[in-house]
């Protein structure tokens, strides 16, 4: 994220502090992949791991336009929900006209709050409902 607010996707293995630096980063995750890019789909169904192949909870950080943005989250591994793999979370955020998507940790981490309240259902293991600890957040204010 740059400091105007705009978003773009890196390859973390050919980027350099120097270039991130020269382009103005002003927040970077380090986690992926992107799921969208310039409004197209980025990830397939046959290149990700299992983990990312099967259906699992899912949270992915979007923009649909200049400082416009969406958290999405994807409940899973319950009986109320299966989950998402990769490429259906991709579908589903292109049909909200998504510019660009990065997945960010799902499973037991995908947990959204509002206004201090848990506003999914996060499980790890689909036994229960619940949090799992986390060192980190994604948090707009």
């Amino acid at each position: 994220v740059t400091a105007d607010g705009s978003f773009s996707i890196i390859t973390e293995g050919s980027t350099s502090a120097a270039s991130l630096l020269d382009s103005n980063a002003w927040q970077v995750l380090s986690f992926g992949p992107a799921l969208i890019e310039n409004g197209e789909i980025v990830v397939s169904t046959k290149d990700e791991v299992d983990q990312a192949m099967s259906s699992n909870p899912r949270t992915a950080l979007c923009e649909i336009s200049p400082l416009h943005y969406l958290l999405v989250v994807a409940d899973g591994r319950t009986s109320a929900s299966a989950g998402l793999s990769l490429y259906q979370m991709s579908t589903y955020l292109q049909t909200l006209n998504v510019t660009t998507a990065y997945n960010l940790d799902g499973g037991g981490s995908s947990t959204m709050v509002f206004n201090g309240t848990v506003i999914n259902n996060p499980t790890t293991t689909g036994n229960k409902i619940s949090e799992r600890s986390v060192s980190d957040i994604v948090y707009i204010g």
